[in-house]
């Protein structure tokens, strides 16, 4: 169809539309999966642990880790895991540790839910000398989920480190996040700290 008009001095140009009928748009075919699935240019992908984080130089924590995340646990060069659960080790994650040259130290303490909370004073303070000595270092913590134990040995950590309880409060319900446990604040406000301070706190990541 053409269109053409001449007023005056002015002329359109003729403009040519057509007039094309709606086809079917054929439904998204979904490609199957590439190697770049697994590997990016080549180089394997890196997966941390649940709630992964550095705490200080040399110290890391996270929930349980498994098969995917050892490839990641062995960039960090760790000499040391404190595990927080009171269940036995998985084979498969010892075989990591034996085959990294890894030390276990295990605290078994139970999962606590409110109102019965007993947070074993006495297995924290032995966890915590573990993770003051720069000989264990580099060192991860981990429980199930990194929340709780976890949390509350850290935040013990950051009382030893003369952090406000605010800032130790904030860090803990950062993981915890809508789990957070008033018991576990009250535990770390009332841990005493002062049996530990003539240990040394300049940690480094030092490698094997």
């Amino acid at each position: 169809m053409k269109l053409e008009e001449v007023h005056q001095d002015h002329i359109c140009r003729t403009i040519e539309v057509a007039v094309v009928e709606p086809t079917k748009v054929s439904p998204a075919v979904k490609l199957p999966p590439t190697a770049d699935d697994s590997e990016t240019n080549g180089e394997e992908l890196y997966i941390p642990p649940l709630n992964f984080a550095m705490v200080d130089n040399g110290i890391f924590r996270s929930g349980f880790p498994d098969c995917a995340n050892f490839p990641f646990l062995q960039t960090l060069g760790l000499r040391s895991i404190i595990y927080l659960c009171p269940e036995p080790y998985p084979d498969t994650n010892m075989e990591f540790l034996k085959s990294n040259g890894i030390e276990l130290f295990q605290f078994g303490i139970e999962p606590c839910k409110e109102p019965f909370v007993n947070i074993p004073e006495g297995t924290i303070r032995k966890a915590l000398k573990v993770v003051l000595d720069v000989k264990n270092h580099p060192l991860l913590i981990h429980c199930k989920r990194g929340k709780h134990r976890t949390g509350c040995l850290v935040g013990c950590l950051r009382k030893l480190q003369r952090w406000c309880l605010t800032s130790v409060f904030d860090e803990y319900q950062c993981f915890a996040a809508a789990k957070a446990r008033v018991s576990d604040q009250r535990f770390m406000e009332l841990f005493d700290v002062s049996s530990f301070r003539h240990l040394p706190l300049s940690f480094s990541c030092s490698k094997r």
